[in-house]
Protein backbone atom coordinates (compact mmCIF):
# COMPACT_ATOMS: atom_id res chain seq x y z
CA UNK A 1 0.00 0.00 0.00
CA UNK A 2 1.85 3.25 -1.14
CA UNK A 3 1.46 6.16 1.25
CA UNK A 4 -1.49 8.38 1.23
CA UNK A 5 -0.01 11.72 1.48
CA UNK A 6 -2.88 13.34 -0.15
CA UNK A 7 -5.34 15.04 2.90
CA UNK A 8 -8.64 14.94 0.85
CA UNK A 9 -7.79 11.15 -0.02
CA UNK A 10 -7.41 10.75 3.79
CA UNK A 11 -10.76 12.45 4.59
CA UNK A 12 -12.77 10.71 2.16
CA UNK A 13 -11.16 6.93 3.36
CA UNK A 14 -12.62 8.05 7.28
CA UNK A 15 -16.05 10.13 5.72
CA UNK A 16 -18.23 6.59 5.75
CA UNK A 17 -16.88 5.31 9.49
CA UNK A 18 -19.37 5.58 11.76
CA UNK A 19 -21.92 8.10 9.77
CA UNK A 20 -25.69 8.46 9.99
CA UNK A 21 -27.54 7.84 7.54
CA UNK A 22 -30.47 9.48 9.21
CA UNK A 23 -28.80 12.62 10.05
CA UNK A 24 -25.47 12.21 8.53
CA UNK A 25 -24.14 12.64 11.66
CA UNK A 26 -21.23 10.21 13.86
CA UNK A 27 -21.63 7.80 15.82
CA UNK A 28 -18.31 6.52 16.98
CA UNK A 29 -17.93 5.44 20.35
CA UNK A 30 -15.39 3.64 21.86
CA UNK A 31 -14.96 -0.33 21.90
CA UNK A 32 -17.31 -0.51 19.34
CA UNK A 33 -17.37 -1.74 15.58
CA UNK A 34 -16.63 1.94 14.44
CA UNK A 35 -13.66 2.41 16.61
CA UNK A 36 -12.13 -0.77 16.23
CA UNK A 37 -12.57 0.09 12.26
CA UNK A 38 -10.97 3.27 12.80
CA UNK A 39 -8.03 1.88 14.78
CA UNK A 40 -7.52 -0.25 11.92
CA UNK A 41 -7.17 2.42 9.33
CA UNK A 42 -4.73 4.45 11.41
CA UNK A 43 -2.53 1.27 12.19
CA UNK A 44 -2.65 0.89 8.15
CA UNK A 45 -2.04 4.22 7.84
CA UNK A 46 0.84 4.35 9.93
CA UNK A 47 1.91 0.69 8.20
CA UNK A 48 2.48 2.51 4.85
CA UNK A 49 4.60 5.00 6.27
CA UNK A 50 6.90 2.49 7.61
CA UNK A 51 5.91 3.34 10.90
CA UNK A 52 5.01 0.48 13.57
CA UNK A 53 2.16 1.23 16.26
CA UNK A 54 1.79 0.33 19.71
CA UNK A 55 -1.27 -0.40 20.90
CA UNK A 56 -1.88 -0.73 24.61
CA UNK A 57 -4.38 -2.50 26.14
CA UNK A 58 -7.26 -0.21 25.83
CA UNK A 59 -6.92 0.71 22.41
CA UNK A 60 -4.61 4.20 22.88
CA UNK A 61 -2.50 4.01 19.74
CA UNK A 62 1.20 5.37 19.15
CA UNK A 63 3.48 4.96 16.28
CA UNK A 64 7.52 6.86 16.20
CA UNK A 65 9.62 8.09 13.30
CA UNK A 66 12.85 8.64 14.57
CA UNK A 67 15.52 7.09 17.39
CA UNK A 68 17.30 9.03 20.05
CA UNK A 69 17.41 9.39 23.00
CA UNK A 70 16.36 12.96 23.16
CA UNK A 71 12.33 13.53 24.40
CA UNK A 72 10.07 13.11 21.72
CA UNK A 73 7.64 15.32 20.29
CA UNK A 74 3.81 13.97 20.09
CA UNK A 75 1.32 14.85 18.01
CA UNK A 76 -2.55 13.28 17.38
CA UNK A 77 -5.53 13.48 18.60
CA UNK A 78 -8.34 11.09 19.38
CA UNK A 79 -11.11 9.44 16.70
CA UNK A 80 -14.07 8.68 18.77
CA UNK A 81 -17.13 11.33 18.60
CA UNK A 82 -20.27 12.40 20.85
CA UNK A 83 -23.52 11.21 19.66
CA UNK A 84 -24.79 11.85 16.39
CA UNK A 85 -20.97 14.20 16.06
CA UNK A 86 -19.54 15.94 13.45
CA UNK A 87 -16.57 15.09 11.25
CA UNK A 88 -13.93 17.28 12.34
CA UNK A 89 -13.62 16.81 15.95
CA UNK A 90 -10.74 14.73 17.01
CA UNK A 91 -10.02 13.30 13.40
CA UNK A 92 -8.88 16.42 11.86
CA UNK A 93 -6.18 16.03 13.83
CA UNK A 94 -5.03 12.74 13.57
CA UNK A 95 -5.11 13.07 9.55
CA UNK A 96 -3.43 16.55 9.86
CA UNK A 97 -1.16 14.85 12.03
CA UNK A 98 0.01 12.09 9.03
CA UNK A 99 -0.60 14.83 6.17
CA UNK A 100 1.73 16.69 8.12
CA UNK A 101 4.66 13.95 8.43
CA UNK A 102 4.29 13.68 4.51
CA UNK A 103 4.62 17.16 4.34
CA UNK A 104 8.08 16.77 6.18
CA UNK A 105 9.35 13.82 4.25
CA UNK A 106 8.67 15.96 1.15
CA UNK A 107 11.12 18.55 2.24
CA UNK A 108 13.45 15.94 3.21
CA UNK A 109 13.53 16.82 6.94
CA UNK A 110 15.30 14.49 9.46
CA UNK A 111 13.67 14.21 12.70
CA UNK A 112 16.55 15.46 15.59
CA UNK A 113 14.32 13.89 18.13
CA UNK A 114 11.85 11.19 18.25
CA UNK A 115 8.51 12.37 16.14
CA UNK A 116 5.09 10.22 17.29
CA UNK A 117 1.49 10.15 16.10
CA UNK A 118 -0.71 9.26 18.87
CA UNK A 119 -4.50 8.51 19.03
CA UNK A 120 -6.15 8.59 22.48
CA UNK A 121 -9.32 6.66 23.05
CA UNK A 122 -12.35 8.00 24.97
CA UNK A 123 -11.83 11.39 24.50
CA UNK A 124 -15.60 12.51 24.56
CA UNK A 125 -16.75 10.98 27.33
CA UNK A 126 -19.16 10.13 25.27
CA UNK A 127 -20.06 6.10 26.22
CA UNK A 128 -18.76 6.19 30.05
CA UNK A 129 -19.02 9.74 31.18
CA UNK A 130 -15.28 10.35 31.51
CA UNK A 131 -14.10 13.04 29.27
CA UNK A 132 -10.56 11.87 27.86
CA UNK A 133 -10.68 8.80 29.56
CA UNK A 134 -7.73 7.39 27.46
CA UNK A 135 -5.06 10.12 28.40
CA UNK A 136 -6.36 10.55 32.08
CA UNK A 137 -5.34 6.45 32.39
CA UNK A 138 -1.82 6.92 30.42
CA UNK A 139 -1.24 10.02 32.62
CA UNK A 140 -2.18 8.16 36.27
CA UNK A 141 -4.84 10.97 36.37
CA UNK A 142 -7.25 8.45 36.57
CA UNK A 143 -6.03 4.72 37.75
CA UNK A 144 -7.67 1.74 35.96
CA UNK A 145 -8.87 0.38 39.85
CA UNK A 146 -11.34 3.35 39.35
CA UNK A 147 -12.30 3.07 35.35
CA UNK A 148 -13.09 -0.71 35.04
CA UNK A 149 -16.43 0.33 37.03
CA UNK A 150 -17.80 2.51 35.27
CA UNK A 151 -20.51 1.34 33.31
CA UNK A 152 -22.55 2.53 29.78
CA UNK A 153 -26.05 3.65 29.10
CA UNK A 154 -26.66 -0.16 28.55
CA UNK A 155 -25.29 -1.28 31.95
CA UNK A 156 -21.64 -2.28 30.40
CA UNK A 157 -18.60 -2.49 32.80
CA UNK A 158 -15.77 -0.44 31.10
CA UNK A 159 -13.84 -3.58 31.60
CA UNK A 160 -16.67 -5.82 30.03
CA UNK A 161 -16.31 -3.27 27.08
CA UNK A 162 -12.81 -3.24 26.76
CA UNK A 163 -12.08 -7.02 26.79
CA UNK A 164 -15.31 -7.82 24.19
CA UNK A 165 -13.41 -5.01 21.85
CA UNK A 166 -10.55 -7.82 21.85
CA UNK A 167 -8.22 -5.62 23.98
CA UNK A 168 -6.35 -6.68 27.49
CA UNK A 169 -6.18 -3.91 30.21
CA UNK A 170 -3.23 -6.27 31.61
CA UNK A 171 -0.91 -5.73 28.91
CA UNK A 172 -0.56 -2.07 30.21
CA UNK A 173 -0.71 1.25 29.06
CA UNK A 174 1.25 3.57 26.81
CA UNK A 175 4.13 4.92 28.22
CA UNK A 176 4.64 8.88 27.66
CA UNK A 177 8.35 8.34 29.17
CA UNK A 178 9.72 9.53 25.75
CA UNK A 179 7.29 12.66 25.30
CA UNK A 180 8.87 15.62 25.56
CA UNK A 181 5.86 17.69 24.03
CA UNK A 182 3.13 17.13 23.13
CA UNK A 183 1.37 19.17 20.14
CA UNK A 184 -2.09 18.52 19.40
CA UNK A 185 -4.18 20.15 15.85
CA UNK A 186 -8.02 20.66 16.34
CA UNK A 187 -10.58 22.49 14.95
CA UNK A 188 -12.04 25.24 16.53
CA UNK A 189 -15.07 24.76 18.62
CA UNK A 190 -16.15 28.47 18.61
CA UNK A 191 -16.01 31.43 16.36
CA UNK A 192 -12.83 33.47 17.53
CA UNK A 193 -10.54 32.75 14.47
CA UNK A 194 -13.49 33.34 12.02
CA UNK A 195 -13.96 36.86 13.99
CA UNK A 196 -10.43 37.81 13.20
CA UNK A 197 -10.35 36.15 9.92
CA UNK A 198 -7.50 33.75 10.31
CA UNK A 199 -7.33 30.28 9.23
CA UNK A 200 -5.20 28.78 12.19
CA UNK A 201 -4.42 30.14 15.37
CA UNK A 202 -2.83 28.12 18.89
CA UNK A 203 -4.16 27.88 22.72
CA UNK A 204 -3.10 29.74 25.45
CA UNK A 205 -5.73 28.30 28.14
CA UNK A 206 -8.50 25.98 28.56
CA UNK A 207 -11.15 27.08 30.59
CA UNK A 208 -12.09 24.83 33.85
CA UNK A 209 -15.01 22.74 33.30
CA UNK A 210 -16.97 19.43 34.33
CA UNK A 211 -20.33 17.33 34.78
CA UNK A 212 -22.13 16.82 37.61
CA UNK A 213 -24.66 14.67 37.67
CA UNK A 214 -28.50 15.77 39.23
CA UNK A 215 -31.01 13.44 41.03
CA UNK A 216 -34.63 14.36 41.62
CA UNK A 217 -36.37 12.27 43.73
CA UNK A 218 -39.98 12.95 43.96
CA UNK A 219 -43.19 9.99 43.90
CA UNK A 220 -44.70 8.34 40.77
CA UNK A 221 -48.52 9.12 40.09
CA UNK A 222 -50.88 9.67 37.63
CA UNK A 223 -51.09 12.25 35.11
CA UNK A 224 -54.61 12.23 34.93
CA UNK A 225 -55.89 11.77 39.06
CA UNK A 226 -53.44 13.35 41.02
CA UNK A 227 -54.41 16.87 41.91
CA UNK A 228 -51.76 19.32 41.52
CA UNK A 229 -51.18 20.85 44.89
CA UNK A 230 -51.05 16.95 45.66
CA UNK A 231 -48.03 16.23 43.00
CA UNK A 232 -44.06 15.47 44.43
CA UNK A 233 -42.64 15.92 40.67
CA UNK A 234 -39.24 15.76 40.14
CA UNK A 235 -40.13 17.32 36.92
CA UNK A 236 -40.67 20.79 37.98
CA UNK A 237 -37.88 20.83 40.25
CA UNK A 238 -35.52 19.84 37.38
CA UNK A 239 -36.84 22.02 35.24
CA UNK A 240 -36.57 24.82 37.65
CA UNK A 241 -32.86 23.66 37.55
CA UNK A 242 -32.22 24.03 34.20
CA UNK A 243 -33.43 27.39 34.18
CA UNK A 244 -31.04 28.55 36.93
CA UNK A 245 -28.23 27.01 35.24
CA UNK A 246 -29.01 29.22 31.97
CA UNK A 247 -29.62 32.22 34.63
CA UNK A 248 -26.51 31.86 36.12
CA UNK A 249 -24.25 31.58 33.33
CA UNK A 250 -25.58 34.48 31.59
CA UNK A 251 -24.52 36.38 34.47
CA UNK A 252 -21.32 35.69 34.65
CA UNK A 253 -20.46 34.87 31.09
CA UNK A 254 -19.51 31.38 31.94
CA UNK A 255 -21.23 28.55 30.06
CA UNK A 256 -24.07 25.62 31.73
CA UNK A 257 -25.99 22.88 29.94
CA UNK A 258 -28.49 20.11 30.94
CA UNK A 259 -28.50 18.13 27.67
CA UNK A 260 -28.64 14.65 28.70
CA UNK A 261 -31.64 13.43 31.07
CA UNK A 262 -33.11 9.93 31.99
CA UNK A 263 -36.89 9.71 33.72
CA UNK A 264 -38.59 6.91 35.64
CA UNK A 265 -40.92 5.26 35.17
CA UNK A 266 -40.73 7.57 31.37
CA UNK A 267 -44.56 6.92 31.19
CA UNK A 268 -46.66 10.00 29.23
CA UNK A 269 -49.54 9.23 31.60
CA UNK A 270 -47.20 8.87 34.78
CA UNK A 271 -45.51 11.95 36.82
CA UNK A 272 -42.51 10.89 37.61
CA UNK A 273 -40.55 9.27 40.57
CA UNK A 274 -37.11 10.06 39.27
CA UNK A 275 -35.33 12.60 36.83
CA UNK A 276 -31.69 12.15 36.82
CA UNK A 277 -29.78 14.94 34.74
CA UNK A 278 -26.33 15.76 33.80
CA UNK A 279 -24.89 18.95 33.87
CA UNK A 280 -22.34 20.35 31.91
CA UNK A 281 -20.68 23.94 33.15
CA UNK A 282 -17.47 25.79 32.06
CA UNK A 283 -16.25 29.22 33.73
CA UNK A 284 -13.60 31.00 33.42
CA UNK A 285 -11.74 30.03 36.55
CA UNK A 286 -11.84 27.26 39.09
CA UNK A 287 -13.68 30.16 41.75
CA UNK A 288 -15.80 31.00 39.07
CA UNK A 289 -16.69 27.84 38.28
CA UNK A 290 -16.96 26.63 42.12
CA UNK A 291 -19.35 29.66 42.82
CA UNK A 292 -21.63 29.05 39.79
CA UNK A 293 -22.23 25.32 40.41
CA UNK A 294 -22.40 26.13 43.95
CA UNK A 295 -25.63 28.89 43.04
CA UNK A 296 -27.22 26.71 40.75
CA UNK A 297 -26.90 23.52 43.25
CA UNK A 298 -28.25 25.99 46.10
CA UNK A 299 -31.42 27.16 43.95
CA UNK A 300 -32.45 23.50 42.87
CA UNK A 301 -32.17 22.56 46.71
CA UNK A 302 -34.44 24.95 47.30
CA UNK A 303 -37.00 24.23 44.47
CA UNK A 304 -36.59 20.64 45.64
CA UNK A 305 -37.89 21.87 49.39
CA UNK A 306 -41.37 23.34 48.14
CA UNK A 307 -42.03 20.38 45.23
CA UNK A 308 -42.04 17.99 48.24
CA UNK A 309 -39.09 16.48 46.38
CA UNK A 310 -35.79 15.66 46.86
CA UNK A 311 -32.08 16.18 45.12
CA UNK A 312 -28.51 14.50 45.24
CA UNK A 313 -25.73 16.27 43.46
CA UNK A 314 -22.60 14.30 42.35
CA UNK A 315 -19.26 15.56 40.34
CA UNK A 316 -18.78 13.29 37.65
CA UNK A 317 -15.80 14.48 36.23
CA UNK A 318 -13.93 17.98 36.60
CA UNK A 319 -11.02 19.32 35.23
CA UNK A 320 -9.29 22.24 36.50
CA UNK A 321 -8.40 25.29 34.39
CA UNK A 322 -5.34 24.57 32.52
CA UNK A 323 -2.61 27.57 30.82
CA UNK A 324 -0.74 25.98 28.11
CA UNK A 325 3.30 27.23 28.44
CA UNK A 326 3.40 30.60 27.43
CA UNK A 327 6.67 30.20 26.05
CA UNK A 328 6.43 27.47 23.55
CA UNK A 329 2.81 29.02 22.70
CA UNK A 330 5.09 33.13 21.38
CA UNK A 331 7.64 30.66 20.29
CA UNK A 332 5.02 28.53 17.97
CA UNK A 333 3.06 31.57 17.11
CA UNK A 334 6.05 33.59 15.93
CA UNK A 335 6.51 30.79 12.98
CA UNK A 336 3.41 31.66 11.16
CA UNK A 337 2.55 34.90 12.99
CA UNK A 338 -0.67 33.34 14.42
CA UNK A 339 -2.94 34.16 17.22
CA UNK A 340 -2.87 32.74 20.61
CA UNK A 341 -6.41 32.79 21.68
CA UNK A 342 -8.46 30.43 24.90
CA UNK A 343 -10.76 27.30 24.34
CA UNK A 344 -13.74 26.60 26.52
CA UNK A 345 -13.56 23.00 24.64
CA UNK A 346 -11.45 20.17 27.37
CA UNK A 347 -8.93 18.10 25.10
CA UNK A 348 -5.89 15.15 25.83
CA UNK A 349 -3.91 18.25 25.29
CA UNK A 350 -5.24 19.68 28.56
CA UNK A 351 -4.46 16.11 30.37
CA UNK A 352 -0.86 15.72 29.33
CA UNK A 353 -0.33 19.63 29.80
CA UNK A 354 -1.69 18.46 33.81
CA UNK A 355 0.66 15.89 33.72
CA UNK A 356 3.59 18.54 33.58
CA UNK A 357 4.32 17.69 29.54
CA UNK A 358 5.38 20.96 27.55
CA UNK A 359 1.89 21.13 25.73
CA UNK A 360 0.65 23.50 22.65
CA UNK A 361 -2.53 23.29 20.57
CA UNK A 362 -3.03 24.59 16.83
CA UNK A 363 -6.39 25.26 15.89
CA UNK A 364 -8.06 25.22 12.54
CA UNK A 365 -10.88 27.62 11.69
CA UNK A 366 -14.63 26.47 11.95
CA UNK A 367 -16.85 28.91 9.12
CA UNK A 368 -19.82 28.47 11.69
CA UNK A 369 -18.58 27.94 14.96
CA UNK A 370 -20.88 24.96 15.53
CA UNK A 371 -19.33 22.03 16.90
CA UNK A 372 -20.39 18.56 18.66
CA UNK A 373 -23.05 18.54 15.58
CA UNK A 374 -23.11 17.10 12.18
CA UNK A 375 -23.00 20.58 10.82
CA UNK A 376 -19.51 20.79 12.19
CA UNK A 377 -17.22 21.99 9.46
CA UNK A 378 -13.58 23.44 8.15
CA UNK A 379 -13.00 24.27 4.75
CA UNK A 380 -10.08 22.46 2.79
CA UNK A 381 -8.02 25.49 2.45
CA UNK A 382 -8.06 26.24 6.20
CA UNK A 383 -7.32 22.40 6.69
CA UNK A 384 -4.49 22.21 4.59
CA UNK A 385 -2.95 25.45 5.91
CA UNK A 386 -3.74 23.72 9.44
CA UNK A 387 -1.11 20.76 7.79
CA UNK A 388 1.04 23.77 6.70
CA UNK A 389 0.81 24.92 10.10
CA UNK A 390 1.46 21.67 12.17
CA UNK A 391 3.91 20.58 9.76
CA UNK A 392 6.08 23.78 10.72
CA UNK A 393 6.07 23.40 14.20
CA UNK A 394 6.70 19.84 14.75
CA UNK A 395 10.20 20.85 12.15
CA UNK A 396 10.49 23.46 14.88
CA UNK A 397 9.59 21.58 18.20
CA UNK A 398 11.91 17.91 16.43
CA UNK A 399 14.73 19.41 14.88
CA UNK A 400 18.06 19.31 14.91
CA UNK A 401 18.58 19.05 18.92
CA UNK A 402 20.49 22.04 20.55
Amino acid sequence: MAPTSDFEQMWSDLAPVGRSASSGGYFRQPWTTAEAELRSWFAEQCAARGLVVETDGIGNQVAWWGEGDQPGVLTGSHLDSVLDGGAYDGPLGVVSALAALDVLRDRGFEPGRPLGIGVFVEEEGSRFGRACLGSRLVTGATTWEQARELRDRDGVFLADAVSDAGLDPDAGLLSLDRVGTFVELHVEQGRDLVDRDVAVGLASEIWPHGRWRFDFAGQANHAGTTRMEDRRDPMLTYAMTALAADEQARLGGHRATFGRISVQPNGTNAVPSLVTAWLDARASSDDALAAMVGAIGRQAHDRADRDGTSLDVSAESVSGAVAFDPDLAARLAGLGDWPVIPTQAGHDAGILSEAGIPTAMVFVRNPTGVSHSPDEHAETADCLAGVTALADVLAELAGTPA
